[in-house]
């Protein structure tokens, strides 16, 4: 099986995706936003490891011009020794202060950066499509905020100016070196090659895992993640062994990708340390035995007699030489995994954002005597309509469904005749006329989940949709709001095809009421008032007593100021469902989306709980999936799907009559499973 071009299957390394191309680049761009910061940062590296070269070559003049003069005289003179060791003081003030100062700055770049990236990567996912999320572990999304970004803080702060700063501090100690002896320096850098061979091959193994590093920990995340949301699940099955197992297992491959990238890692530095000894001794030798044999020397300040100040700088220096690459062998592992880190938040930033294309929008208007004349106003009054580009009257929608045929077509004409048009052709009245015409689906296009749908609600009906698992219930409502745009035929709103709606107006439409029921941690009118966040706290509270949220929601302990926490854990399916229908309530929508929303919830507490969506749902064009056909009894018109196609269409009381599919459903001589 071939590999995908960016991936490493070589025997003896493990498999794994490289950092993407322009990762660094990206990083850096961001760091730039703060410049003089930066500016600064880099004057005090160079100010620092000025310093420190030119402390070691003071060594030279301290000791052969102040030192050894010194040493026998009758009567030795203090004062230069005083005046150059103060000077030195001065110039290690000088260097330590530097380092303090970029220390101190580089803190600011790295947590303004990573609050930028921060900010940016959350607003890019609230415009991710919800495909998105549904093929992507919510564990391994979070652990991009977390792991990722904190191996991107590390880099930052400490990897990326300490690879600098010794980059600096090693050109200085080279220069140095050349000043004082070339022959010496040149000796030293043959062996650094030498050194550099090793560094490189144990750099090369460590990076590779420290990459996958970063892959297993989002992997096993999104596992616990799935196993923390499981766990009841989990323990009625009993299943905690098996799950034990599995989490042992991505473990295992976390723990060896881990292991093996910190056992590469942390013998580099006491490699390089040995061997920057093994120099030391080298020079020393050579260096005892060229100042005994009285041997010349050769540097860029001059020629002449190899002396003890001088062998003592270049030991010195080799160390400030030799030490900084190891330092950068060192760091190099934690960019490589900051890259990979890197890579994986640039990834969700660069994920296709949600394509809206609509330019119908949702407004506020005053009808006039005629029932046609509209007037867009700021205020709420009741009416809403949709307002067409400059661009649009109408013909767009009436040109398309020209192109259909048969029923299709006579469902697209009927929208058109019973839809509130303005004279202009601009406003059309909200009503909640929903049509589907040969709508065609697939989540994946080339397996259809929908076949050439057609059917309509008229504004004001109870559309009930019923039908066995996987028939396409859900995915029909999924394309009234858009999560999804179909492939084929027209949906269409109002005699508007919901293509040419924005998609922020189209579900500010829609109420929804799910099954499962999401809850923030906040307060119970938190959590209501998230339907609409202007909403008062009186609205938020009368909305509440619509639905019957109201009597259980004042027993609370602080009532409607009790602080809801773990997705409202303390509170029962039935209490939670009911916040959630106050919910859609306070949104006032003109259209009811409620997708089972009491299937988990026992038939007493349903009672309560379908008491409040009828109150939800009168004079509104109500959309309800449902697997208790008992729930539905009331309905205008009852739907029957099976494996993406209409079956059947009527009331209760038609279908039963027919004693078709809808009559076995109801009966039970077939399940809906």
């Amino acid at each position: 099986m071939s590999q995908p071009a960016n991936s490493d299957q070589r025997p003896g390394r493990p498999a794994m995706q490289k950092a993407a191309p322009g990762t660094t680049k990206r990083i850096f761009s961001y760091i730039l936003h703060y410049q003089w910061q930066v500016a600064v940062i880099v004057v005090c590296i160079l100010a620092s490891a000025a310093a420190q070269a030119a402390s070691a070559l003071f060594l030279q003049t301290l000791i052969d011009h102040y030192i050894l003069p010194l040493v026998g005289a009758p009567n030795p003179d203090w004062g230069p020794l005083i005046r150059i060791l103060t000077l030195m003081a001065c110039l290690y003030a000088v260097g330590t202060f530097s380092s303090w100062l970029w220390s101190w700055l580089i803190i600011k770049v790295e947590q303004g950066t990573l609050k930028n990236i921060r900010d940016e990567m959350f607003a890019h996912q609230q415009h991710l499509p919800i495909g998105y999320f549904d093929s992507h572990g919510h564990g391994d999304t979070m652990s991009r905020y977390t792991n990722d970004t904190d191996t991107l803080r590390q880099a930052i702060s400490q990897s990326f100016p300490q690879m600098f700063s010794s980059a600096v501090a090693a050109l200085a100690a080279l220069v140095s070196m050349f000043w004082l002896s070339i022959p010496f320096t040149l000796f030293t850098l043959a062996f650094t090659a030498l050194l550099i061979l090793v560094v490189r091959r144990i750099v090369t193994h460590s990076g590779l895992y420290f990459v996958k590093q970063q892959q297993a920990i989002g992997q096993v995340n999104a596992f616990v993640e799935e196993a923390v949301n499981g766990q009841k699940v989990i323990k009625v099955f009993n299943h905690e062994e098996v799950t034990a197992e599995q989490f042992r297992s991505r473990n295992e491959e976390l723990f060896e990708a881990a292991a093996e990238a910190n056992t590469y890692g942390n013998i580099t530095m006491p490699v390089v340390g040995n061997m920057g000894y093994l120099l030391y001794v080298i020079l020393a030798i050579l260096g005892g035995l060229a100042g005994v044999m009285g041997w010349g020397n050769v540097g860029l300040s001059g020629s002449g007699p190899l002396t003890l100040g001088t062998i003592i700088s270049l030991l010195t220096l080799s160390r400030s030489f030799v030490n900084p690459i190891g330092q950068v062998s060192m760091q190099f592992n934690m960019v490589m995994m900051a890259l990979a880190g890197a890579s994986r938040i640039f990834a969700l930033m660069d994920e296709p954002v949600e394509t809206d294309g609509g330019s119908v929008r949702l407004v506020s208007v005053e009808l006039g005597s005629d029932g046609h004349t509209m007037s867009e106003v700021d205020h709420e009054t009741g009416h809403w309509a949709w307002k067409r580009a400059e661009d649009d009257d109408g013909t767009r929608s009436m040109a398309a469904a020209a192109k259909l045929e048969g029923d299709a077509r006579k469902v697209a004409e009927k929208a058109r005749e019973v839809a509130v048009t303005s004279p202009d052709g601009r406003y059309t009245l909200l009503k909640g006329d929903v049509r589907f015409t040969d709508v065609t689906f697939g989540y994946d296009p080339a397996e259809p989940v929908l076949h050439d749908i057609t059917w309509f609600a008229k504004p004001g009906q109870k559309m009930a949709l019923v039908g066995a698992t996987g028939a396409g219930k859900t995915t029909i409502t999924n394309l009234i709001n858009r999560f999804y745009d179909i492939q084929e035929g027209q949906i269409l709103y109002d005699g508007i095809d919901v293509k040419n709606i924005r998609k922020p107006d189209l579900r500010r439409s829609l109420g929804i009421v799910l099954q499962d029921v999401n809850l923030f941690t906040g307060t119970v009118l938190d959590n209501i008032r998230y339907g609409r966040l202007d909403a008062t706290d009186e609205e938020c509270m009368e909305a509440a007593k619509l639905t019957n949220a109201d009597s259980f929601i004042r027993m609370l302990p602080d009532g409607y100021r009790t602080v809801l926490e773990g997705d409202g854990s303390g509170l029962s399916q039935g209490q939670r469902q009911l916040i959630s229908i106050a919910r859609a309530a306070v949104a006032d929508p003109p259209a009811m989306i409620l997708d089972e929303a009491t299937s988990s919830i026992d038939t007493r507490t349903e009672e309560v709980v379908q008491q409040g969506m009828d109150n939800l749902m009168k004079g509104r064009t109500t959309f309800v999936i449902a697997h208790r056909l008992s729930t539905v009894r009331n309905a205008d018109v009852i739907m029957v799907l099976d494996h993406g196609r209409i079956i059947e269409r009527g009331n209760h009381d038609q279908l039963i009559a027919e004693k078709g599919e809808y009559y076995q459903l109801y009966t039970g001589a077939l399940e809906l499973e």
